[in-house]
Order: structure tokens, then C-alpha cells, then sequence
């Protein structure tokens, strides 16, 4: 997985936290698959289409925070990750 400074695309932009389809209990395998890039300040209460329930792992970039919830539109439990 790329380390929480490493969150830049090839533009340089900033990119706050990537999420991904695919895992493995192989550590080398770990975050592959399709991406999903959140940029900073970014306010999604409906995961992307074909998204739901199939992110596996992240990397939170520095200084951002992800939270997440288990509901539809900010509902259910939520959790919160940093870098």
C-alpha cells in the first residue's frame, strides 16, 4: 500500500484518501484492484455506483481524516480514520 504521503497523482494534486476493491492477507498484495481517490473536503453521503460494500482497504493521506458509516446518507455507525 502506498504510504499516507504518497497520496499524489501524477498531476501532483492532493488526494486526501484511496480506497480499493481488492485484498489479501499478503501484505504485498494488499490495496489493488480498482481505486477510488477522495480529494480533500469532500462530502459523499452515497458511496460511487458500484462501490457499495466493496471497498477492502484504504490509505488516509497526512493531515486528512476519513469517516465512513454503515447506512445510507450518513446513517448507522460511523468510523473514523487518519493517516
Amino acid at each position: 500500500c502506498p504510504t499516507a504521503t504518497d497520496l499524489r497523482p501524477a498531476n501532483g494534486t492532493r488526494v486526501c484518501a484511496q480506497l480499493y476493491a481488492d485484498n489479501s492477507p499478503y501484505y504485498d498484495q494488499c490495496c489493488a484492484g480498482d481505486v477510488l481517490v477522495v480529494p480533500p473536503d469532500s462530502d459523499v453521503p452515497y458511496m460511487p455506483y458500484g462501490w457499495s460494500a466493496r471497498a477492502s482497504s484504504l490509505v488516509v493521506g497526512a493531515k486528512c481524516e476519513l469517516t465512513v458509516w454503515s447506512g445510507r446518507a450518513k446513517t448507522g455507525k460511523s468510523r473514523h480514520f487518519s493517516a
